[in-house]
């Protein structure tokens, strides 16, 4: 089996880490550039196994100046950049069809017709939400030299290339580093909701743009090729929502006002594409040959299809002139913009049925069918805003006009008393809200939110997700208030499951929910439910977590099915191993059967975002692997569990759940530990992602975010929230006499097979004894048992993996990415030994004391680490 890093790719690493030397030395000098090179050896050696290099880190480090480990920091995180770039551009230049090949290999195998995968092809129904990452470290500025450092790369592998040409590109490589070099890697302020919109913008236009259409394309041709079967012309198996500028939920920065701007910057971006590929497509489609519809269209013209196309050039120019003059405070006509994806449908499938009646198909399949294509997926408002609030705002409304209104109060109602009386409401022809009433300023704040989703059109909007949904009236309350401030449009409301109470109790609210004759009304038929991963893992430990995911998922299906409804089920997963982040392939085919029936939609986050979708090649991977992992699943769905299986699974997420909750919830040394083991406290000063760390700023660690909770585990290398308690809950059942059925479980159940491939990446990423080396230093002796407790079960709990998977070695049986993990593992080495330094000088401050130096070598050593470590948080 070929490498995965195989000679090319360490050739590549090895060339950048030599270029960005030079850089180092030609600033630093000569003397900068061996000291690294000694850590970076040391590095290498300390990671194989030799303590005389680990002290040797320990000793070079103690003896730095602040300044000194900012710049050792500064150049391994960006030497993990660089190494991170050279794999994306490696994997990006692998045969990007291979899982579209692996597909249509099997469909040969099961000798399908080509109604069935005509049919299957129909339900494709993709809908990736592009989410903000608390712990995304990256600026935008440097983004953009990483892309271009990657074209770079590829022209040189990819190209013939003279020896000119190739010294051009290599002077541009340098140039590249040493302007990334030269540049401020961390942000001086957090990153507002609208600056992580426009990142989200900048992905589409850079990557996606192109990537979708080129995607389709490649589709089509196979689909014609091995079944005779066309890809419809407006088809759309894909498209994009964000929560970037509309999830309010715990962030005090996203307001009514923030959603409306990001709303407008989108149709702006979105016009500037349209513009480019409609004044190339007039420019192109200059025949004069047209059928009987387009004459009638445009009348007698000497170039037809110019004619039909100039007038929507000019429109989507002053949609995007004109919202840039909104902005500006200047003069603009509303009337002028373009308003919705028919306005240039309609036209350019009418110039595409022109051209094939006329005997241009190869033109009409040519840039007009992509145009059409991208207006189907994106459209005039580049993608779908969904909004996100916590379902105590929604209540806290009511409470304050029950109030107002003398009826009491709302919050103190029985469930049954609030469905009656919201159900009253919604059906009631006056208005609810008193003229007279003056609302406090968080409850005027989810009227505006919603009178915002009122003045725009229903197209520029996804679903209003509703966070810690516990009761039927969570979903109607949202209704009702959308109602009242002029929503006129059923907007779909989704209640999102995530602790793990919430995803037990799931079915019987939405029973609740779908008994009641209005509601189904509402929905027309269609209901969304989003599944959380993050939150019941913090909750309750991954294994039970997994499970309740699993079962509640099988009941919302069944009770789709019973009430005849369209369930589309919304997996709020990260790319983290704490928070379900499978490989894409593996999740979906981990799903109970009938679970993609009504569609797939997940969340994309920020650092995955550039990992899948940061270039158009990786991006039409990516597109590649999520299409056929979901036609493979519809076609070839996983089979249901045997009932003995269910049972042991039962009995595994219990005591997993028992065992985690004793260790978080239960033991009093638990917090004091996790408080000096991690950089927790210092992960909440940086200016990473636009929300706060908390929800709560005075809350404990039940406040913290399940994102930044599993980041500071992450940094550690203990990453103990993605593997606690669950091999001791399978190694229990097995001391039961359960060895067999957890074989056959294994070998025949992909549910099971994902938890434990899934444990195996994370024994891969967990490294006890750098955990070890952060409890040497920073943890009071009377609490350094506690460490040593936890990496006993870690080390007990990867002898137990292998031994169930019949391995010698974690990840035996994926070579490549074991490699891959490795190769950064030599260089996240030094970073981890600085950044114990780093913590070890930080808590010896005085409490209002600060050090702009080593708060900025901190930040550098946080994200290096986050780099090296990929799905970090």
């Amino acid at each position: 089996m070929q490498s995965h890093y195989d000679a090319q790719l360490k050739d590549t690493v090895r060339y950048l880490g030599k270029t960005l030397g030079q850089t180092i030395k030609a600033q630093l000098g000569n003397d900068w550039l061996e000291k690294i090179e000694k850590v970076r050896l040391d590095g290498r050696a300390s990671f194989k196994g030799d303590t005389d290099s680990s002290e040797n880190l320990k000793e070079t480090f103690k003896t730095m100046s602040d300044s000194e480990l900012l710049v050792v920091a500064r150049a391994f995180a960006q030497f993990l950049n660089l190494g991170n770039i050279a794999e994306q551009e490696y994997n990006a230049g692998l045969d990007v069809d291979a899982s579209i090949d692996s597909l249509f290999s099997h469909l040969d195998k099961a000798e399908l017709s080509a109604l069935e995968v005509e049919e299957a092809v129909a339900k494709l129904d993709i809908d990736l939400v592009l989410t903000a990452h608390p712990t995304e470290v990256f600026r935008r500025t440097l983004i953009h030299k990483h892309k271009e450092l990657a074209y770079c790369l590829k022209s040189i592998h990819h190209e013939q290339l003279s020896d000119t040409e190739r010294n051009r590109l290599e002077t541009r490589i340098a140039d590249l580093i040493s302007q990334a070099w030269h540049t401020e890697e961390i942000r001086s302020v957090r990153p507002t909701p609208v600056d992580e919109a426009r990142w989200g913008f900048s992905v589409i236009e850079n990557s996606l743009w192109d990537a979708v259409p080129d995607f389709l394309r490649d589709l089509d041709e196979r689909l014609q090729q091995d079944y005779n079967v066309k890809l419809p012309i407006d088809a759309a198996p894909i498209h994009f929502s964000s929560w970037m500028g509309g999830d309010r939920d715990g962030n005090p920065f996203v307001t009514a006002k923030v959603t409306e701007e990001v709303l407008l910057l989108a149709r702006r971006r979105a016009a500037k594409l349209l513009t480019i590929d409609l004044d190339r497509l007039q420019v192109e489609l200059s025949m004069n040959d047209c059928n009987d519809e387009l004459k009638d269209a445009v009348g007698e013209q000497y170039e037809p299809y110019r004619a039909l196309l100039r007038p929507l050039v000019k429109r989507c120019a002053d949609t995007r002139d004109g919202i840039y003059d909104f902005f500006n405070g200047r003069p603009y006509d509303s009337s002028e913009w373009i308003a919705s994806n028919d306005e240039l449908l309609e036209p350019l499938l009418m110039c595409y049925r022109s051209l094939c009646e006329s005997g241009l198909e190869v033109t009409a399949n040519g840039m007009l069918l992509d145009t059409i294509r991208r207006v189907k997926c994106f459209g005039v408002h580049l993608l779908r805003l969904d909004v996100r609030q916590d379902s105590q705002r929604h209540a806290d409304v009511l409470s304050e006009v029950t109030r107002y209104l003398g009826l009491g109060d709302y919050a103190h109602w029985s469930e049954a008393d609030k469905q009656a009386f919201l159900l009253r409401e919604l059906s009631s022809k006056r208005p609810l809200l008193p003229r007279c009433w003056e609302p406090s300023e968080d409850v005027q704040e989810v009227l505006d939110t919603c009178k915002v989703i009122a003045s725009h059109s229903k197209h520029g909007f996804g679903i209003y997700t509703i966070s810690m949904a516990s009761e039927a009236s969570d979903v109607m309350a949202v209704q009702l208030l959308l109602q009242e401030m002029g929503v006129d449009w059923p907007m779909p409301v989704a209640p999102l499951f995530e602790t793990l109470d919430d995803l037990n109790n799931s079915p019987t609210v939405m029973r609740k929910l779908l008994s009641i004759d209005w509601y189904r009304g509402y929905i027309q038929g269609k209901q969304f439910v989003m599944i959380g991963y993050s939150d019941s893992a913090k909750d309750a430990g991954a294994i039970a977590a997994g499970w309740a995911q699993y079962e509640s998922q099988e009941a919302l299906v069944a009770l789709a099915e019973e009430f005849d409804i369209k369930l589309t089920l919304f997996h709020g997963r990260g790319g983290t191993i704490g928070r379900g982040g499978l490989p894409a392939h593996a999740a979906i085919h981990s799903q109970p059967p009938g679970s993609l029936d009504g569609g797939f939609r997940v969340t994309e986050q920020g650092e995955t975002i550039r990992y899948k979708f940061g270039m158009p090649l990786l991006a039409k991977r990516s597109l590649g692997i999520y299409t056929s992992a979901i036609i493979e699943a519809m076609l070839f769905p996983p089979p249901a569990p045997k009932d003995e299986w269910r049972e042991l699974m039962k009995a595994m997420a219990a005591k997993g759940r028992d065992f985690y909750r004793g260790v978080v919830r239960q033991d009093p040394e638990f917090v004091p530990y996790f408080r000096v083991a991690t950089p927790e406290q210092e992960l909440g000063k940086l200016p990473l992602g636009s929300r706060p760390a908390k929800r709560k700023p005075t809350g404990g660690i039940e406040s913290l975010r399940a994102i930044p909770w599993i980041f500071a585990w992450a940094q550690t290398r203990l990453v103990l929230p993605a593997w606690l308690g669950s091999m001791k809950a399978i190694e229990a059942v097995r001391q039961e006499g359960n060895h067999e059925k957890l074989q056959e479980m294994r070998e025949n159940w992909p549910f099971f097979q994902s938890r434990l491939s899934m444990l195996d990446m994370v024994f891969q990423k967990a490294d006890p004894r750098i955990s070890a080396e952060y409890d040497d230093r920073l943890v009071p002796d009377e609490l350094k048992h506690f460490g040593e407790a936890l990496r006993t079960e870690l080390q007990e709990a990867i002898k137990l993996q292998l031994d169930i998977n019949g391995q010698a070695d974690i990840m035996e049986a994926d070579p490549q990415g074991k490699e891959s993990m490795n190769i950064r593992a030599q260089y996240l080495e030094p970073l981890h030994f600085l950044q114990i330094e780093l913590l070890s000088r930080l808590r010896q401050l005085d409490e209002d004391e600060h050090d702009a130096t080593l708060d900025k070598a901190m930040m550098v050593a946080i994200s290096g680490i986050a780099i090296g470590m990929r799905n970090t948080g």
